[in-house]
């Protein structure tokens, strides 16, 4: 596998300051090593994989087809004080999010990754609107348990963390829970209603992985079934889904399910917002998910990075291995992509999360 840092491209010079800033801020050493540990499942929540700075040495470890390099269960040292939550996609894994956020962890941060209880790659019996509106409340589940541990006398504690002002990351279904927490509301009949006008030119984003369209014959008749068997399902779910969430102060959205949102309702973002979009991206069709939140917001949003060669998986690292079938041609990288422009990408997340974030002040012990 391939780390981000080699051969790693020269960040902006927007980045770079922001980042040295940080790093003086904080007193910290901007390429701190990355300490893990897990939290347990709870009845309301799956478990949660943390990621802290800490002076341990890192070692090699498996976790599935994945060799990272993390210090498991290590002290923590003190970094930002500031805490980001990442929320993975649909049936995924919080694994290929591990180098953005050993990224944010080189930066100071602290990151909380949870699994989404029955939208992951061992229970997808909740996959789509389901778990889409349980998804923000495990955001804050997260949050209150991350609280916990870091209060005085806790295990977290030498994190000196202030949590009352959080960030939140979010890629595809991920991307929807982090819109949501940027103020935005969705209804599944809007989906409805998207997938009636739109199915041909958006059909994963409708239908998934259930089967796919290859300019035959058969064309049509999937269309056809797809739709009524949408509208039936969803067409007449009119309420409207958010979530409050004051601790997150800003949100960074990739590649997101988007076409369900009320785009009136994004149109100024209760946080700070960024975008990552995939110009290749064959899952969401930009059009109509991240173009699509970004002309709601206007300049009230920032476009953080345009992966113009980039598909639906391209922000993941490290890569899924042995994707084919029709998942393999959602989620692997498009002919003429770059994976070495990762770097700037996350540089860039980092950073947007350095400037609205800051550093939290230290405590006295």
């Amino acid at each position: 596998m391939r780390w981000p840092t080699e051969g790693r491209p020269l960040a902006s010079r927007t980045t770079r300051i922001l980042l040295a800033a940080a790093t003086i801020a904080t007193g910290t050493d901007a390429l701190a090593a990355t300490g893990l540990a897990a939290l347990p499942a709870t009845a309301t929540q799956g478990p949660v994989t943390l990621l802290y700075p800490t002076e341990a040495a890192p070692a090699a470890l498996q976790r599935g087809p994945f060799t990272l390099q993390a210090a498991v269960d290590a002290a923590p040292a003190r970094g930002n004080g500031r805490l980001v939550v990442l929320s993975h996609g649909s049936g995924g894994s919080v694994w290929p999010q591990f180098d953005l956020a050993s990224a944010l962890v080189a930066a100071g941060f602290t990151v909380a990754m949870p699994l989404h209880q029955g939208d992951n790659f061992e229970d997808t019996s909740d996959v789509g609107p389901v778990s889409w509106a349980r998804r923000p409340q495990e955001v804050s589940r997260a949050i209150d348990a991350v609280a916990a541990l870091a209060a005085p006398g806790g295990r977290l504690a030498p994190l000196q963390l202030d949590l009352q002002r959080v960030g939140a990351y979010g890629m595809s279904a991920g991307g929807l829970t982090a819109l949501a927490l940027a103020g935005g509301r969705w209804s599944p009949a809007l989906l409805a209603q998207h997938c009636d006008a739109h199915i041909a030119q958006d059909f994963a984003a409708c239908v998934g992985l259930s089967t796919e369209l290859t300019g035959g014959v058969l064309d049509s008749a999937k269309i056809g079934i797809a739709q009524r068997v949408i509208r039936a399902k969803l067409g007449s779910d009119t309420a409207w889904r958010s979530w409050s969430e004051p601790r997150i102060a800003a949100v960074v959205s990739a590649v997101p399910m988007a076409a369900p949102f009320d785009m009136a309702s994004l149109a100024t973002p209760r946080v700070p917002l960024g975008l990552v979009r995939a110009g290749q991206d064959a899952w969401l069709a930009p059009r109509w998910h991240s173009d699509a939140v970004r002309a709601a917001c206007a300049e009230r949003c920032t476009l953080l990075a345009d992966m113009a060669q980039g598909g639906h998986g391209s922000i993941l690292s490290p890569v899924v291995p042995g994707l084919s079938g029709a998942l393999g041609r959602l989620l692997n990288d498009p002919p003429g992509f770059d994976r070495s422009t990762l770097a700037q990408v996350y540089d860039a997340i980092t950073a947007f999360f350095v400037k609205n974030l800051g550093t939290a002040p230290t405590r006295t012990p």
